[in-house]
């Protein structure tokens, strides 16, 4: 069913927004297939069968409403290794534009088997998939659905929505920080959280180095992009435009100083979908890629008519996303703001926000085994993480915009938030679990048992650039106390050694 939109619904379609389409589509489908990759990859370890927080366990303790998802009808790492590799192919067809291609359904229905099956994932990872940017994910990923294809122009409304959760996301973001530590209140947040937020970059180094004064002015300038600017989103053009732009720039810089998954790379899609046609014009006239004036909309799409069905499915899709606003944006304005938070099981409109609490301190928990029978001081050796810091002369990493879950989940345990996995985590590790150790970066034993593994508290701190001259090292630690006393398998149950 197919007509012309009648006058009163001009509104409704735009040609301004045709650029910004193509990046939210493929941004997001190169994404979700990163995000399906690393299931593939870390799924089966850590909620498998064998894993350390075992899906069938979750499921059968928990409810349909508590979580929707394909695994609770039933779960088998045979039907993981499907489901993500149909969500990488999914994603990928995205990014080379296939589905773009054909009707407006067709995009739409990809995007929503990619929203079921990540959804999927989510509801049923527990601690491992309790992440902000998984939310995120799945918000995002259902309003690209219905962006439509190339057959037909771009519905406003879906822009709309897409610049609401931009506004959630940023300004949810400010107010935790505001209202949650002094820290980011007297300025002196940024010079604490290139040391010891989760996973440090290679560059998190120089610029915990960086001058005092300019750590104050970053703080400032994250109030005045997460606080003032996101209201710029409810003015007309060219003011979301300025604001995605001044969201580009700070997330890059997040980028380039941390590792947080693809949190900042999402942040980036969302922004670049609220820059308009013109705007796009503009920015390649002045870099000198085009002479500046705003492209023609395309005759034949602004000619089309509008499938009828399309109208409806968007107009159904954002009432519903109206009137399930409502509690989020309650959060937003409740001093007991909630963050990262859902208040509905298919994660529709969601609650966001970042570091509402800046740690002072570094504490590591090192995991380390030993061969010997009756270990001393010097038979422990030290099991290597992925990213997470270890060796002192290890620069930190580039991970991001994959994300390694164990690690992060790592970087919690000192502050007090412990989990029966890391018990899980320590038999698998005195079994010599294969796909346990390949989580790892480093297996000191080769693939043999050790007789016995402990978890020790280690304090770190960046050196200093003089330090650094001198021993080539990145990181100086001291050893606090044992965090977990030696453990060994003693009839498959997990014993203290003698």
């Amino acid at each position: 069913m197919a007509g012309t939109l009648p006058d009163w619904l001009d509104w409704w379609a735009s040609t301004d927004y045709d650029v910004a389409r193509t990046v939210l589509q493929r941004g997001f489908g190169a994404l979700y297939a990163l995000a399906f990759w690393g299931a593939l990859r870390q799924f089966r370890p850590l909620l498998g069968e064998h894993g350390l927080q075992p899906v069938p366990a979750f499921v059968a303790r928990t409810r349909w409403r508590d979580g929707p998802s394909l695994f609770r009808w039933h779960y088998s790492d045979r039907l993981l290794v499907a489901a993500a590799w149909c969500g990488v192919l999914l994603g990928a067809s995205i990014v080379v534009g296939l589905p773009q291609a054909g009707p407006w359904w067709v995009p739409a229905l990809v995007f929503l088997a990619l929203w079921w099956l990540y959804l999927s994932l989510v509801n049923v990872g527990q601690t491992f998939y309790a992440f902000g940017w998984e939310t995120l994910l799945c918000e995002a990923g259902l309003l690209v659905a219905f962006l439509g294809s190339g057959a037909v122009p771009v519905p406003l409304v879906m822009i709309f929505a897409v610049r609401w959760l931009l506004f959630r996301l940023e300004l949810g973001a400010g107010l935790i920080k505001w209202r949650g530590d002094t820290a980011w209140r007297d300025l002196t947040a940024l010079s604490y959280h290139q040391e010891t937020q989760p996973l440090p970059g290679p560059f998190s180094w120089h610029a915990h180095h960086l001058p005092r004064w300019w750590h104050r002015f970053e703080v400032a300038g994250t109030h005045v992009s997460q606080l003032i600017v996101p209201w710029l989103l409810f003015l007309p053009q060219p003011f979301p435009s300025v604001a995605g732009v001044v969201f580009v720039l700070t997330q890059g810089w997040l980028v380039v100083t941390g590792n947080f998954a693809w949190l900042n790379w999402a942040t980036i899609v969302l922004a670049l979908g609220v820059v308009d046609d013109g705007t796009w014009a503009w920015l390649g006239g002045l870099l000198g890629l085009s002479d500046g004036a705003a492209p023609a909309p395309s005759a034949a799409v602004a000619a089309a008519p509008v499938p009828l069905a399309f109208v409806l499915v968007v107009g159904v899709l954002a009432l519903l996303l109206l009137v399930l606003s409502v509690r989020p944006a309650l959060n937003l304005a409740s001093r007991h703001q909630r963050m990262n938070a859902s208040f509905e099981p298919f994660r529709l409109v969601n609650a966001y926000g970042a570091f509402g609490s800046v740690t002072r301190q570094r504490d590591e928990i090192t995991v380390e085994g030993t061969l010997a029978d009756r270990p001393g001081p010097d038979d422990w050796v030290e099991y290597g993480f992925r990213a997470k810091p270890g060796r002192l002369d290890r620069r930190p990493p580039q991970v991001a915009p994959y994300h390694l879950r164990l690690d992060w989940l790592m970087w919690f345990l000192p502050l007090g938030h412990p989990g029966r996995w890391f018990t899980v985590f320590l038999r698998r590790l005195l079994e010599a679990d294969a796909p346990t150790l390949r989580l790892l970066r480093h297996d000191p034993f080769d693939g043999r048992r050790p007789t016995a593994v402990r978890a020790v508290l280690h304090r770190y701190r960046y050196t200093t650039p003089e330090e650094r001259r001198r021993t080539g090292d990145w990181w100086v630690r001291e050893s606090l106390h044992l965090a977990v006393e030696p453990v060994r398998l003693d009839g498959g149950r997990l014993r203290g050694t003698p």
